[in-house]
């Protein structure tokens, strides 16, 4: 347990940095997406993990997020036990070690239309998940070696980030335009943002 709350420290932290820096980005994603929680919880309460599963665009955010910002860049490392057929014209011998770039699928254009765009849309009428069913979004891995602490994560920053956009408006200081951004990486095993956010909340509530 202690392990899991440790690994998910770091990595939920970066995820919603990531994703209010998006939101603030495209205001309006971020109008649509508190335009949702108004309707499924009402102004007068706080979100609750109970509401999470009626928060359909919130979890195209959260997928498009991960997609454009995966928590860790490249997965565990893999070890292969036997010789491989080839893999797009590789030959891959035993006991290779192999990394899986989650951040280059993200953004292939072979595999997404317009990847480097944050378009939360178009996750509309798909059955891509992030749990590793799909291997053109991988932000937990795959199968057995997929990451154990995947459901408290995905909890977690969906949680805080539903509460922060329910419960607060976001302007950002000096009067930065959305597009102005710094958007700067900060790779390492977890890609972060370079410069942390810095935002004004006001509380839109009603008491």
């Amino acid at each position: 347990m202690l392990d899991l709350l440790e690994a998910s420290i770091d990595t939920a932290a970066s995820s919603v940095e990531w994703i209010l820096s998006e939101l603030l980005r495209n205001p309006t994603v971020m109008k649509k997406l508190q335009k949702e929680l108004e309707q499924v919880v009402g102004l007068k309460r706080m979100v609750e993990e109970s509401d999470l599963d009626q928060l359909e665009y919130l979890d195209m955010i959260v997928k498009e997020t991960f997609r454009l910002h995966p928590v860790t860049p490249l997965l565990v490392p893999h070890y292969a036990r036997e010789d491989s057929n080839k893999v797009n014209g590789y030959d891959i011998p035993k006991e290779s070690r192999i990394l899986i770039n989650t951040y280059a699928i993200g953004r292939d254009p072979n595999v997404w239309t317009d990847p480097d765009m944050f378009i939360p849309e178009r996750f509309i009428g798909s059955d891509i998940d992030l749990r590793g069913q799909h291997f053109q979004l991988l932000p937990f891995g795959s199968g057995r070696r997929g990451c154990p602490g995947m459901q408290l994560g995905l909890i977690q920053v969906r949680l805080i980030v539903s509460q922060l956009v329910h419960c607060f408006d976001w302007q950002l200081p000096n009067d930065i335009s959305p597009e102005k951004l710094d958007m700067n990486e900060e790779f390492g095993i977890v890609v972060s943002r370079a410069n942390h956010l810095m935002v004004l909340p006001i509380f839109r509530l009603q008491n």
